[in-house]
């Protein structure tokens, strides 16, 4: 056990990096772009150094820098390593946008916790507003924060990002979708998360949406009700929209997905 157990901590603790799909000939694979250039020019990687390789498709390779080029990065791919299980809940989470600082925060903190999607949108009382070209640059900002913390917390693929898109188009968008649907409304009185996880019947997928700092007027509430969605609230704390958001992840994670205590995750349907 100590030698297999130092072997499966060494390799946790080694870099981890993304590759749209790991493409192998003779042994080898070659590292382009954003990746390679974040191992050269940002963390320095030399040849000799190892590091885990993932891709999208859940491939996982334990693998070493055969060598060092101005715009990609050759390696050798040593060994396989077991693909990691799928969450038994996938998450979709619908966001007010916020401004920079808490964005950010919110996207770092629920891809590490398991978020699948993130669909970010505007609504009455939403401040931020983004032209197209400051949207573009935020799109492709959040998806490397998204990346970055899927190589922190080892999941298996980044979340995906959505281009902004207003509250509305969304709602109609899942109107007729079968799954766990509700909204975050600080007036909900009757319906809390904890009630709802506990009745059945279970589904593998959530949408849960989360407003703006000024929260929701009554007739977007009246709207997501209309659509299918469940008011609830997340008890009697005011929370910051980001702290909600990461704390309605950290929870369904908890009671159905990948932080349940070990073998007591809900198997749904």
């Amino acid at each position: 056990m100590g030698l297999l157990g130092c072997k499966e901590t060494r390799k946790r603790e080694l870099r981890r990096f993304f590759v749209d799909r790991i493409e192998e000939r003779n042994g080898l694979c070659v590292i382009t772009g954003p990746e390679a250039r974040h191992m050269t020019r940002v963390l320095r990687m030399e040849p000799g150094d190892s590091l885990v390789l993932m891709d999208g498709g859940g491939k996982r390779f334990q693998a070493r820098i055969e060598s060092v080029a101005p715009k990609h990065v050759q390696v050798i791919l040593q060994e396989s390593l077991p693909s990691l299980p799928p969450s038994p809940i996938k998450i979709t989470l619908c966001q007010a946008l916020l401004k920079s600082r808490p964005m950010d925060y919110l996207i770092q903190k629920t891809s590490e916790l398991g978020v699948d999607s993130i669909f970010p949108f505007t609504s009455k009382r939403t401040v931020v507003r983004l032209t197209d070209e400051r949207m573009e640059n935020k799109i492709r900002h959040w998806r490397q924060i998204a990346l970055n913390a899927a190589k922190q917390s080892g999941r298996p693929a980044p979340a995906e990002i959505a281009a902004p898109a207003p509250l509305g188009e969304l709602l109609e968008r899942w109107r007729n979708e079968d799954c766990l649907k509700f909204i975050l409304w600080e007036q909900e009185e009757a319906k809390d998360l904890k009630s709802l996880l506990n009745q059945p019947p279970w589904r593998a997928r959530v949408i849960g949406v989360v407003g703006p700092e000024g929260g929701f007027d009554r007739q977007e509430i009246k709207a997501a009700l209309d659509a299918g969605f469940i008011s609830i609230s997340l008890g009697q704390r005011v929370l910051r929209s980001e702290t909600a958001a990461a704390a309605l992840i950290a929870i369904l994670q908890y009671e159905c997905g990948d932080l349940s205590p070990i073998g007591a995750q809900i198997r749904y349907p």
